[in-house]
């Protein structure tokens, strides 16, 4: 058993006072305390390893701000800090602070921070790109901690994701390059099995695929990877060394590994667009100032995250509901790699 946490009472005894007066001097107020015993005060809370109860604090007072948790898989990606920070703005002009942990894939690491935030008292959870979300819908469920899956998930859920129609994502890269560039020679560069992609988002990578093979005439190859960007460099290199003839169209399935797959392209002697069209997906802005400005399919990450803001915070509404749980439309960025030209405003327009 862990030993019994310090009270107040025990700090007050300790220091020869009343448990007011510590009151007083651990929230600076509402009534002024000697320097003299402020100091005794403090010194007997050292002694006694005193933490005040913040959360207690925080029931007995009125509140402007609350609190909701996220949970991102990775806030290095560029799409999974995009929908962080439209998450944390729309939070806050309802008035909720965000408490955000970074699961890195990894199951067990979100059950605990699931288990850690419903313990700190939050009023809701956020959950973009799940990876067990039966544990932690389990885990909110007995809190009573109401929470709402964006973009994707792994394991069955009662309630819709809301994110993207990653499918139509697939199916309008491909598209774009079957149709527009009349590519006939089509590569998908991707994993998503178990077996291929241990830490990433290979849900998201299946749908895409599937959109790219029924875009493509189910005439594309693939190239396996573990969704890394080291492997996306070595299995394109791979792949283009080994094949007589290269593809005309490549899609890379994630954002993480489009610039290892051109790089690979490159280096194989290639040109892009030149001998092969590039299209991608959830590109950053950072993207529009590459030596070669990539081609992307876009999810609409605002609407994503009000939609799911909504379904948090609002009170319930079944017409709500069932209206927000259709994918949401995307849409093409056309850059350079897939041959199209700049829009007329060049770099970094809109």
């Amino acid at each position: 058993m862990s030993p019994k946490r310090p009270t107040l009472t025990d700090v007050a005894k300790r220091a020869g006072t009343s448990t007011a007066v510590v009151s007083y001097v651990m929230n600076d107020g509402p009534r002024p305390v000697s320097d003299r015993l402020r100091a005794r005060v403090l010194a007997a809370a050292d002694e006694l390893d005193y933490r005040p109860d913040r959360f207690a604090r925080a029931l007995r007072r009125p509140r402007r701000w609350r609190q909701i948790g996220l949970l991102v898989p990775d806030m290095t990606m560029p799409l999974y800090g995009a929908f962080a920070g439209r998450i944390e703005i729309e939070a806050r002009a309802r008035d909720h602070l965000t408490m955000m942990g970074n699961t890195g894939f990894d199951p067990e690491r979100e059950l605990e921070f699931a288990a850690a935030f419903t313990d700190v008292g939050i009023d809701g959870l956020v959950v973009v790109g799940a990876v067990d979300a039966p544990g932690t819908g389990e885990i909110c469920g007995r809190a009573r901690v109401p929470v709402v899956w964006v973009h994707n998930s792994r394991g069955d859920t009662e309630v819709p994701v809301v994110g993207g129609d990653h499918v139509g994502a697939g199916r309008l890269a491909a598209g774009h390059l079957v149709d527009v560039h009349r590519c006939e020679k089509l590569v998908f560069v991707g994993g998503f099995t178990a077996g291929e992609v241990r830490h990433g988002d290979r849900e998201t990578v299946a749908q895409r695929f599937q959109g790219f093979a029924a875009a493509s005439g189910g005439r594309g190859d693939v190239v396996r990877t573990d969704l890394t960007a080291g492997s996306a460099y070595t299995a394109v290199g791979t792949y283009l060394r080994g094949c007589p003839e290269p593809p005309q169209g490549m899609v890379v399935g994630t954002s993480a590994q489009s610039a290892a797959a051109m790089r690979a392209v490159t280096d194989a002697g290639l040109r892009i667009p030149e001998d092969v069209r590039v299209v991608g997906f959830d590109g950053a802005t950072a993207d529009h100032f590459g030596q070669i400005t990539l081609t992307s399919v876009r999810q609409p990450v605002d609407l994503i995250t009000r939609r799911a803001l909504a379904r948090l915070l609002d009170p319930p509404n079944g017409d709500r509901d069932i209206e927000g749980s259709d994918p949401m439309e995307v849409s093409l960025d056309v850059g350079e790699s897939c041959g199209c030209e700049l829009s007329p405003g060049g770099l970094g327009a809109p």
